[in-house]
């Protein structure tokens, strides 16, 4: 279900496919443990929600769940807080529900996924208000997705993204773009394998085939064009065009800026990235693009591998 839906999902940025593609391309792994158990404290709460405990106790970071109570037309809207060890952990206990859901937002402006009776809430205890439907079936299709024995948030790919959108990408926005803009010059669509050499001339000729065709897009798109150079280390591009793609971080929503490094970072490239946002390139493409760059490396690390025995067996003769 939710190889089908994730595909189809965030209509904010413009070309659904990219972040479950690059996220499976290049997986982070999680790596704290929370547990869950009955909490009998809360057997007279009047509300029939689950809360996350917070991680302010590093030694218990555990997920205490409150008894569901009988629904009255009185009692309180019910949600699942999410705790901060879910942006970092492996397993976050349990599944605790039986059916996903989406429904739309109580205010009308956005979409909630739903397990079972409770609404999904971010790290922070925010409400996971979602700008489309799509978003909204794709997170839902990854908690559904989750197996009974354990919650794993390294499955999740989008459900991260929406809460890094949510949380981290507001407060941080000035050095995400910081960032991505102090790496631009060495963006690997800008490194050229050297024509001259029959170890890399291949590559080179695949690299003018494939990756030609998006600077001129960038040249037509920004009206300046990139320079390429024969270094892993870039170069330097002229400011107009530095400028101008700083300028495009800069209008970008939290969610459209949070697709955008979440990309360039699994891509190296701020340049795939927009071209992804943009609907120059299609996911299948931009793979290829980077593994033209890896193919380089690994012709480097053969020749330097050869190099080197062959200066280790000529100093033992």
């Amino acid at each position: 279900m939710a190889a089908s839906l994730i595909p189809k999902t965030l209509q904010s940025i413009r070309n659904p496919n990219a972040i479950s593609s690059f996220t499976t391309f290049r997986t982070r792994h999680l790596c704290s443990v929370a547990t869950v158990h009955q909490s009998p404290q809360y057997d007279d709460d009047p509300t029939s929600s689950f809360t996350f405990s917070s991680p302010s106790d590093k030694i218990n970071e555990s997920i205490y769940i409150k008894g569901r109570k009988q629904e009255t037309a009185s009692s309180s809207s019910s949600s699942v807080t999410m705790p901060m060890s879910f942006m970092t952990g492996s397993i976050v206990g349990k599944r605790f529900y039986e059916k996903v859901s989406t429904r739309e937002a109580d205010d009308g402006n956005g979409w909630t996924v739903m397990l079972d009776y409770r609404t999904l809430k971010t790290p922070s205890k925010r409400p996971l208000k979602l700008p489309t439907l799509g978003l909204a079936k794709a997170i839902g299709a990854e908690w559904d997705y989750q197996q009974t024995d354990g919650i794993r948030p390294f499955m999740m790919p989008l459900m991260k993204l929406a809460c890094t959108a949510l949380e981290r990408v507001p407060l941080t926005r000035p050095k995400i773009i910081e960032h991505l803009m102090k790496k631009f010059n060495q963006d690997l669509v800008f490194c050229r394998a050297p024509a001259d050499n029959d170890l890399t001339s291949g590559v080179h000729e695949r690299q003018v085939q494939k990756i030609d065709p998006l600077l001129k897009w960038v040249e037509s798109e920004f009206g300046f064009k990139p320079v390429v150079y024969s270094s892993f280390f870039g170069g330097k591009q002229e400011d107009g065009l530095i400028k101008t793609v700083e300028n495009l971080m800069k209008k970008t929503d939290d969610y459209e800026l949070a697709a955008i490094d979440a990309i360039a970072a699994a891509a190296h490239s701020l340049v795939i990235a927009i071209g992804i946002f943009r609907g120059k390139l299609q996911i299948e493409e931009a793979i290829e693009l980077i593994r033209l760059e890896e193919d380089l490396q690994v012709l480097i690390n053969s020749f330097l591998h050869t190099h080197r025995n062959t200066v280790t067996s000529n100093l033992h003769l």
